[in-house]
Parts: C-alpha cells; sequence; structure tokens
C-alpha cells in the first residue's frame, strides 16, 4: 500500500457581524482566565476573535474588531 498526499486547503472563517453575539454583553470585553500550575510562562493569551495574525495567540486584533463591529470579544488568559 503507497501513502497519497492530498493537497492542503486553507479555510477562511469569517462571523458576520460579532463572534461572540449573546454571552455576557453587558461586560465591556469578555475575557475568562484559568490556572494552569505546569506553564512555562505566567500569562499566555490565546486569541477568540479569529482575527489574530499569530493565531492561535492573540495580538490584540480583538481590539480593532470590536471597535468596528460593537463586538466585546476578548482573549482567553492562561494563568500559572
Amino acid at each position: 500500500m503507497q501513502a497519497v498526499s492530498l493537497p492542503r486547503r486553507a479555510v477562511a472563517v469569517r462571523a458576520e457581524g460579532g463572534v461572540n453575539p449573546e454571552i455576557r454583553k453587558a461586560e465591556e470585553k469578555v475575557v475568562d482566565s484559568v490556572v494552569v500550575a505546569e506553564l512555562s510562562k505566567p500569562v499566555t493569551a490565546y486569541c477568540r476573535c479569529w482575527r489574530s495574525g499569530t493565531f492561535p495567540l492573540c495580538d490584540g486584533s480583538h481590539m480593532k474588531h470590536n471597535k468596528a463591529t460593537g463586538d466585546n470579544v476578548g482573549p482567553l488568559l492562561l494563568k500559572k
């Protein structure tokens, strides 16, 4: 049996309007933290807006997205 290499395809995910349509909308920005003792860094921010240039890590792109759409999505913070 011979292995077959399939072509890789990029998939773009776009949400019309906001990424966060209903969760904690009374908050200016939704940010959650999780404590993980085994982390090598004190804090690591992960993207939840799907717009980060360093995805899966957060690069602050949610700020521009939130301003343009009125959304309130923020990063997931993993803390040591």
